[in-house]
């Protein structure tokens, strides 16, 4: 999933900004969218001028055709913004019949709309004209008669389910047309490699179009029931007047090469690509913040690995081990391939990118997998402590993600903490050293795949060790690569639709409702690919990633999937993050890549057949966004604290709850009450790591393996902040009534979000309400450190990270109000 567009303001940031408050929990008890409401006269009026202006705009497009280009049915393209929760309308766009006008493409055109882009003949320019005046001056009646014989009619505006869900129009140009990721897109003389997707039938026009404009076309032709595909080599105005002077064009995408086109080039072909690649790479430092690869070693002599991997962070778990990637075991390669994911992405992207490549992390790779022989699998959380400790020594101050791709075999555990998983909480915990922020794979189904077993046999098979740790990213795959090139899998089709769990990821669907919600967010890990003579799947290196390999002397690249390749990526991003704010808590990194996680429309699809909860333990809360987690926009601000508490203290020989913090963010209260009904979001995102005390006694009470949890409470707009505090503390007073009604407006809600030491959920209401929710109160609750004095926890503080994020319509500015309430008392951190 590309990041999206960069966001241009940096989030507001406030360190230790709560406020402490004695705290003792009280005793005992405890269809499709309706079209968008319009002044009908106003809304039509503001759609009779802008389409009036659109036709005018396309009857001088067609006066100004060129005789010698112009070919098919004259007519041009009008783009419709309609708001994003009215995108199933947009099939009403079109007309059949002899002069059919035809939908395109549909995209987001930003985060509240979609823009659909339909192209209209000639002959029908007045069509929406007309739908819009019917919809202003005539009337559907419908009458219904009541029990006792009384008729009553009732009426509605004629094309009300269309009319109503059109924002705005505009005549269509060639980024209309770009359904890519829009920082990708061209200066417009530039020449690049496209994807160009054709409307059925018109590919002949096109490719003799394009010779007259010695456009560059290849030979190869992906042919689908709607739409053939083609790769050219023309810059945005030549593709833009062939969009004018033809009906030829659908759709528009960078040319990002299948993998499958990289595999089938020789050797020498594949280093031309690659010292390509170098030639346009611009390193970091060495000071730069690391991804720390635990896996097979790496290859240094890679010319794509070499610039960022330095000899002194090449290790080996065992001093007698060689540090290059030489194994040949079945893991062999492995660490090579991830070692390109880590530093990259899928360099499918990266190669046939154009300009410099800036890559601001490093690698560091630490061999936990022997050359020959295997691990004592009763080891594997000392391996992977004394690995990390390896390149900790050599560059101690360096911010690092560590990338752990391994599991063990077995579905055992189904939630339960392993020895492995409870050191990997510990060292993310860090007691008496450093926090650490650790990326791990959720394991792949190792089964052959059927077709028919997909979704359903994901979520029987459960996540594996170490993956339960409470205190790593978990990470899953889903994929969003469907497109089969290589015509030797003709007929072959992909399994997963885009958007959806890949096939082989696991999840925590069959673990006991008391475990963490895990994975926690999902990456790119591919696709597979399905023989349709048998229904079984296998590798297509069309729908894998393309990385590095390890046998230079043969070739550079090789293809990579599944969740290795996904949790590689997640460790890239938060090394991402980190470079761009090198002093965030682990815990704050973790938060904020969850935080920017989203659910896609393939994933949402199924909450008609899973509840909510199942929805989570698939796919986690969703697929992260950079351009989310580091920037807020004018519409759409994150604020983040990084602050603690003391869960517990000493009240005579007795161990009980200390302290909850008080957090009143800076909120833009006037100008929500001046959006007064209008529906805004409110993201909320708690991150902690527990210190784990793992053992079979307690296993069946989550909290016996938690040192502490931590819960937050949002304040009810209908309440003062003193009365929201004794409802929570009696400390704060008496406990008031209990409130009529439930708190509604969460998509996860406190009953299933209240899992493992990662608590995030969304809040959808009405501005007004959230105009008078501007305080949040973060509260511990049970846990080891209070249950065993022994040890000597009671007293110690616990950090957390809070980030909450709000967001309305586009062309609201939210973001302006809260940075003069901040400013100059607290400084904006860039």
């Amino acid at each position: 999933m590309a990041d999206g567009p960069a966001r241009p303001h940096p989030h507001f940031y406030f360190p230790a900004s709560g406020k402490p408050v004695g705290y003792t929990a009280h005793a005992g008890g405890g269809g499709g969218s309706a079209p968008p409401q319009r002044d009908r006269a106003t809304h039509a009026q503001q759609l009779t001028q802008v389409l009036t202006q659109v036709v005018a705009a396309g009857e001088t497009v067609l006066a100004n055709r060129d005789p010698q280009l112009a070919s098919g049915t004259p007519g041009f393209y009008v783009d419709f913004i309609l708001p994003a929760d009215q995108a199933g309308m947009v099939d009403k766009l079109e007309r059949k019949g002899k002069f059919p006008i035809e939908l395109v493409s549909v995209q987001p055109a930003d985060e509240h709309h979609v823009a659909a882009t339909v192209f209209v003949p000639e002959s029908q320019r007045g069509y929406y004209l007309g739908k819009v005046e019917a919809y202003a001056t005539k009337d559907n009646v419908k009458e219904k008669t009541l029990e006792d014989g009384t008729v009553v009619e009732s009426r509605t505006p004629r094309n009300e389910r269309l009319v109503a869900s059109i924002e705005t129009a505009r005549l269509a140009v060639a980024r209309s047309f770009y359904t890519d990721a829009t920082e990708l897109f061209p200066p417009p003389t530039t020449q690049a490699w496209w994807e160009v997707w054709l409307r059925k039938g018109t590919r002949s026009r096109f490719e003799a179009v394009a010779q007259l404009l010695a456009v560059t076309v290849r030979e190869n032709v992906l042919e689908f029931a709607e739409r053939d595909v083609v790769v050219v080599h023309a810059t945005a105005e030549d593709l833009g007047r062939i969009i004018a002077n033809t009906d030829t064009v659908a759709e528009l995408r960078m040319a990002r090469d299948a993998p499958g086109f990289f595999m089938g080039l020789e050797g020498a072909e594949q280093r031309l690509w690659s010292d390509e690649l170098a030639d346009r790479l611009e390193p970091c430092n060495a000071e730069a913040p690391a991804v720390c690869l635990l896996d097979s070693g790496s290859t240094i002599a890679h010319p794509l690995i070499a610039p960022l991997l330095n000899a002194v962070d090449q290790h080996a778990y065992d001093a007698g081990w060689a540090v290059e990637d030489i194994s040949t075991l079945v893991h062999g390669g492995h660490g090579t391939q991830l070692s390109g994911i880590a530093l990259y992405g899928d360099l499918t992207d990266v190669l046939t990118s154009v300009g410099p490549i800036s890559v601001r992390h490093r690698l560091e790779s630490v061999k936990i997998l022997p050359d020959h022989g295997a691990n004592d699998p009763d080891l594997f959380g000392a391996i992977t402590a004394q690995a990390i400790a390896r390149a900790e020594i050599v560059a101690p101050l360096r911010p690092r993600a560590v990338c752990l791709a391994i599991t063990s075999l077995g579905n055992h555990w189904r939630g339960r903490p392993s020895s492995w998983s409870a050191k990997l909480d510990a060292l993310a915990f860090g007691r008496d050293e450093t926090a650490r922020l650790i990326t791990v794979s959720a394991g792949n189904i190792r089964d052959a795949i059927v077709a028919s077993d997909y979704p359903d046999r994901n979520d029987i098979m459960p996540i594996e060790s170490p993956a339960q740790a409470w205190n790593v990213l978990t990470v899953g795959a889903f994929t969003e690569k469907t497109v089969i090139a290589d015509t030797s899998f003709a007929g072959w089709s992909a399994l997963a639709a885009v958007g959806d769990i890949a096939a082989r990821s696991r999840t925590s669907v069959s673990w006991d409702r008391d475990w963490p919600l895990k994975p926690d967010v999902m990456f790119e890990g591919g696709n597979i690919g399905v023989d349709p003579a048998s229904g079984h799947g296998d590798h297509v290196d069309d729908l894998a990633l393309l990385t590095t390999y390890r046998n230079i002397g043969d070739r550079p690249f090789t293809t990579t999937g599944d969740t290795s390749a996904a949790t590689a990526l997640g460790a890239r991003m938060a090394a991402r993050i980190l470079a761009e704010r090198p002093a965030l808590w682990p815990v704050t990194v973790r938060g904020l890549i969850v935080h920017s996680a989203q659910w896609t429309p393939a994933m949402t699809g199924y909450l008609g057949t899973i509840n909510r909860a199942n929805l989570v333990r698939r796919y986690g809360f969703g697929v992260p966004s950079l351009a989310r987690a580091i920037g807020s926009l004018d519409n759409d601000v994150t604020m983040v604290v990084e602050d603690s508490l003391s869960p517990f203290k000493m009240l005579g020989s007795k161990a009980v709850s200390d302290e909850l913090v008080v957090h009143e963010l800076i909120w833009p209260r006037e100008r929500l009450l001046e959006l007064g009904g209008t529906v805004v979001e409110l993201r909320i995102t708690l991150s902690y790591f527990v210190e784990p005390n793992p053992g079979e006694r307690g296993q069946s009470r989550r909290h016996s393996y938690a040192s502490h949890g931590l819960r937050f409470a949002l304040k009810p707009a209908d309440e003062k902040l003193d009365v929201f505090l004794r409802r929570i503390t009696s400390e704060a007073g008496p406990r008031p009534p209990k409130r009529q009604g439930s708190d509604a407006g969460w998509t996860i809600g406190p009953q299933l979000r209240h899992r493992g030491s990662l608590h995030a959920d969304i809040w959808e209401g009405t501005a007004t309400d959230l105009a008078e929710r501007n305080s949040i109160i973060i509260y511990p609750t049970g846990g080891w450190w209070r249950e065993n004095l022994a040890q000597g926890r009671v007293g110690d503080r616990a950090r957390y990270s809070l980030i909450a994020s709000i967001r309305s319509a586009e062309g609201v500015d939210l973001y302006t109000e809260i940075s003069a309430k901040i400013a100059p008392e607290i400084p904006i951190e860039v």
